[in-house]
């Protein structure tokens, strides 16, 4: 199937089911909690975050117009860690401070793969981009990236988790936890939701933390909304204006 076919095929697909699906890939992953990973040392959760997910789908394809919503990611490959010693910078410049380089650990996963579905909802924060509501264009737009690997360099978490993806059926294939029954993982980072994304006065105009319960069914995790969640308000912010290209 010639490239342009294929992108004809899965924004066809994609448009007729109201969702994308795609899979991601990687050597290395870090899905750490903001809350307990600033002191240095980092830990990875054993699934990805809802946060996590949606990084990556932006970096795919994004425009302000609309947001991403993940409703649920599939664990392909056992949940394996490895932990690395690992020297950070000493940015402590006071006199008489010591020069040697602090040493932290950080434990990843290692050969995951993922199985991904999402939609698109339009930014109602955003009325400007009105004219720019077009559910066809942005899922072709988002196929035609995605059989190219991407827009922007996809990561599993952290910077050096370097990811791969690629489309896919979301449920197709084997997964190694599709007969494990129910998982519970308990309360996890869920993501924050940033004063463009607000979705009640609450959350107008500001930084809001969320916390959520996650379930894994049969290596399937489906994502509650941010709506849904424990929430937080981290501080207030703005919603960021966007300069208009001149002619």
């Amino acid at each position: 199937m010639s490239i342009r076919k294929e992108k004809e095929y899965w924004t066809s697909r994609f448009y007729k089911e109201n969702c994308i699906e795609y899979k991601v890939s990687g050597e290395l992953a870090l899905f750490a909690d903001p809350i307990t990973s600033a002191g240095g040392e980092k830990t990875t959760y054993s699934v990805p975050t809802y946060e996590a997910l949606k990084g990556i789908t932006k970096s795919i394809y994004w425009k302000p117009t609309f947001i991403w919503v993940i409703d649920s990611v599939r664990v392909m490959n056992p949940v394996m860690t490895e932990s690395w010693g690992t020297r950070l910078i000493n940015i402590n410049k006071r006199p008489g401070a010591s020069k040697e380089a602090d040493i932290a650990n950080y434990t990843y996963l290692v050969n995951v793969l993922y199985q991904v579905k999402a939609h698109i909802e339009w930014n109602k924060n955003r009325p400007e981009y009105i004219k720019d509501r077009n559910y066809k264009k942005h899922y072709g737009e988002f196929a035609k990236a995605l059989l190219k690997g991407g827009r922007l360099p996809v990561f599993l978490g952290k910077s050096e988790c370097c990811a791969y993806v690629s489309v896919c059926e979301f449920g197709a294939g084997e997964g190694y936890y599709d007969h494990s029954g129910e998982i519970s993982f308990g309360y996890m980072y869920h993501g924050i939701t940033y004063p463009d994304e607000a979705y009640s006065e609450e959350t107008k105009e500001r930084l809001t933390l969320n916390l959520a319960p996650v379930i894994m069914k049969n290596g399937i995790i489906q994502f509650c909304r941010p709506s849904e969640c424990m929430h937080q308000t981290i501080r207030t912010g703005t919603v960021k204006q966007f300069k208009e290209k001149e002619e």
